[in-house]
């Protein structure tokens, strides 16, 4: 496997490590942000962690003070990481419509988000589902959405991965990872 390819698969393993993290937790919880940050590093300032870390993952996620209540991008826009951290990801909760709903929501030019969020979470064909997405400072990434409870089985959710899924939170995420 290529370099480029193993760090893929890398971020990708993260992507689904912290989906299954926030699954644990179930549904209903706000927005989480991650710092990745390499194992071996983060052994070395706290040793204490060595019985809950495996040494063999090049990289950990560790879980951030919440975020501020309110707008997403003005919270993400105010992140800088220190040095040791190497990537960062995100989890949230969202509401996914089926292609073609758009016609039956506000005109976007003229609704508030607010009002754009209510009409989708009152659609009757949405679906709630929880996106995870992890970026490096190289400029690897990728995304995990869980959808839930959705088909004949509305007790199995779907996972669904892509690097492309959630590519404006991506490069969002990216941007926090700038010098």
């Amino acid at each position: 496997m290529a370099a480029n390819e193993a760090r893929q698969a890398g971020v990708a393993a993260l992507a689904r490590e912290i989906e299954e993290f926030m699954a644990a937790g179930g549904w209903d919880q706000p927005p989480q942000l991650f710092a990745l940050v390499p194992t071996a590093a983060l052994l070395d300032e706290q040793p204490e962690l060595a019985g809950q870390l495996d040494r063999a993952n090049p990289l950990t996620p560790v879980a951030q003070e919440a975020l501020p209540e309110g707008d997403l991008a003005e919270a993400l826009g105010r992140i800088a990481w220190p040095d040791l951290v190497i990537g960062c990801a995100l989890a949230q909760e969202i509401i996914v419509l089926p292609p073609g709903s758009e016609s039956e929501l506000p005109d976007i030019a003229e609704a508030d988000a607010e009002s754009l969020r209510r009409a989708a979470a009152d659609h009757p064909q949405r679906t709630e589902a929880r996106l995870v997405a992890a970026v490096l400072r190289d400029g690897e990434g990728s995304c995990v959405m869980r959808l839930r409870g959705i088909g004949t089985d509305e007790t199995m959710d779907e996972i669904v991965e892509s690097p492309d899924l959630a590519p404006n939170l991506v490069e969002a995420l990216k941007a926090t990872l700038l010098p």
